[in-house]
């Protein structure tokens, strides 16, 4: 070819890449120019606002407040936080690691009281008890302090003494000296062994070393030779990517794709892989989610599905795709950044709400049911995106009736676990315990006389009639209906006690169990009520079932299509509402 027609076709491309070099540089320069522009007007805001405003303002919290308004309209986990809520955050995305006594508070009428002891730690080695008061600390009088003020007070350096001033029931009060000991609440807050000689693990969040507690944990089960690993991540709202690869890990072969990040600078994306061989690649496997599994969690469940490797057992996951890392920034403050997606191994992201594509009054939506893609796991099995993972097994949620909700919400079942407490000193076996109908019996004859009233939804549904018949000026056409029928429905709400009695009994065993043997006794009082736990036993005895769901036969072929999908969630949110 001539070089002169070579020619020809060289120039027009050096022209369109200076061209779009020159776009790129004006881009750059203009976004630059923005960026400085923005922070020259919110600095001259902050500025005569600081000088020149009627009252004295608290300038840190000022700064604070419009840092907060500015993040608000990205996404709830891109956050601002200041120094003096650095310790904070560790506790809540790092490690759950500090100097206290091992006891969690609460305020009742200004008065401050032990909610939970951490068996193991100084407060349960003291004898101090669920339900027990605290009036002082190191003769600092407790009556008017805030829950965090009294938490603070607790706090402290290992090693350090602290002396609390302490009164059970109606006994004198007693002075008690603590060593604060290092308190790190653990991830895995119960391992052991269930029906079917099953190995249970209940991870409670992802927070450093999560991996390696659940290593230990099934090291530890393994001993027991298995027929089954249940893996429970229920209301586990996640925690450090990492930590999740490394647990699928754990059930998944070496150089095995589990989940990849993409954003929008390419220097952050990455692509996460096992690394090293298995620990228990073929014992069946079955992952416990509901609506408050999250991140994480959604990572370990989405990549054992994805990968045909366990059964997943609940409701849909909460739906969050999202990936932030912490950047620092001056004043020992820094900055949380959703910074990518991440996809699990089918390349399916799970996130559910679109923060991107607001409404016009700034609401967040759903991803729409069109904009849902099918993808197909190792198997071929079709698993959708944009909401969750969606249970090979799905149970319906089932919620306690509102007396059971009443009762607890008003610390009458506390209260009387710790009366039963102080009058049953014999230590029990909670997976055994059962309270008898005598026991049950003795709760009721407690309630009477306490203040636990409350709505059923047939009252509210009556009162919403009365609300709109008056307003429609036909009330008094049926009045006298109106009063036979909330007769009618007040007699058999004194029967509530009896009708759901199974479900307060669970409740009452549940926190009488906590008394002797804390967290744990709450997990295996909780056992025999356990219906998506028994539904995994039940999954993995049956060889059979548990093949054709791993390899998508029958019903199983197709996991949580929309219609499907939407369908389990309308149930789900119909039992929000009851």
């Amino acid at each position: 070819m001539d070089k002169r027609m070579i020619s020809r076709y060289k120039k027009p491309v050096l022209y369109t890449g200076l061209l779009a070099l020159a776009v790129s540089v004006w881009s750059f320069q203009d976004d630059l120019f923005q960026i400085s522009k923005n922070l020259d007007v919110f600095a001259s805001v902050y500025k005569e606002v600081n000088i020149n405003y009627v009252d004295d303002i608290n300038s840190a919290k000022l700064v604070k407040t419009g840092v907060d308004a500015m993040l608000d309209g990205l996404d709830p986990y891109t956050e601002f936080v200041p120094e003096s809520e650095i310790e904070d955050y560790k506790l809540h995305y790092v490690s759950t690691q500090y100097g206290g006594i091992g006891a969690s508070i609460f305020l009742r009428d200004g008065k401050v009281f032990i909610s939970d002891v951490f068996a193991g730690f100084p407060a349960q080695k003291a004898d101090i008890r669920q339900g027990d008061q605290m009036l002082k600390i190191n003769d600092a009088e407790l009556a008017g302090k805030t829950n965090e003020q009294v938490s603070q007070l607790l706090k402290g350096s290992k090693s350090a003494a602290v002396k609390l001033t302490m009164k059970r029931d109606v006994e004198q009060p007693v002075v008690k000296s603590l060593v604060r000991d290092e308190i790190k609440q653990p991830n895995v807050v119960y391992a052991g062994m269930v029906a079917g000689n099953m190995g249970y693990i209940k991870l409670n969040k992802f927070l450093e070393n999560s991996a390696d507690e659940v290593t230990a944990a099934l090291s530890a089960i393994k001993k027991n030779n298995p027929n089954g690993i249940i893996l429970d991540l229920r209301s586990n709202g996640g925690g450090i990517l990492q930590e999740a690869v490394k647990i699928v890990n754990l059930f998944v072969q070496k150089d095995v794709q589990v989940v990849s990040q993409k954003g929008k600078i390419k220097e952050k994306n990455f692509t996460y892989s096992t690394v090293s061989n298995p620990m228990e690649p073929t014992l069946p496997l079955v992952v416990l989610v509901n609506s408050r599994s999250a991140s994480a969690s959604e990572i370990v469940a989405g990549a054992l599905q994805d990968l045909d490797r366990a059964i997943i057992i609940g409701q849909r996951s909460y739906g969050k795709g999202l990936v932030q890392q912490t950047f620092n920034l001056p004043y020992n403050s820094l900055v949380k950044v959703t910074v990518a997606k991440y996809y699990v191994p089918s390349g399916r992201c799970v996130q559910e709400l679109d923060y991107t594509h607001r409404k016009d009054d700034g609401s967040v939506i759903k991803v729409a049911d069109s904009s849902i893609h099918e993808f197909k796991t190792k198997n071929g099995r079709s698993v959708y995106d944009g909401s969750g993972i969606y249970p090979d097994i799905f149970i319906k949620q089932e919620r306690f009736a509102n007396v059971t909700q009443t009762l607890v919400s008003k610390l009458l079942v506390f209260d009387y676990a710790t009366q039963y407490r102080n009058t049953h000193p014999q230590l029990i076996d909670p997976k055994s315990f059962t309270l008898t109908d005598e026991g049950y019996d003795d709760f009721t004859r407690y309630l009477e006389g306490k203040n636990y009233s409350y709505s059923t939804i047939s009252e509210k549904m009556l009162n919403s009639l009365k609300t709109e018949a008056t307003k429609e000026k036909q009330f008094n056409g049926i009045q006298a209906e109106y009063e036979a029928l909330k007769a009618k429905l007040a007699a058999s709400k004194k029967n509530d006690l009896q009708l759901h009695k199974t479900e307060i009994k669970q409740v009452l065993e549940n926190e009488i169990a906590s008394r002797y043997a804390y967290e744990k006794g709450r997990y295996e009082a909780n056992f025999k009520y356990d219906k998506e736990l028994a539904e995994a036993v039940r999954t993995m005895q049956d060889k059979p079932r548990l093949a054709s769901i791993l390899n998508g036969i029958g019903d199983y072929k197709t996991i949580g299509k929309p219609v499907l999908a939407m369908a389990g969630k309308k149930v789900a949110d119909k039992d929000d509402d009851d």
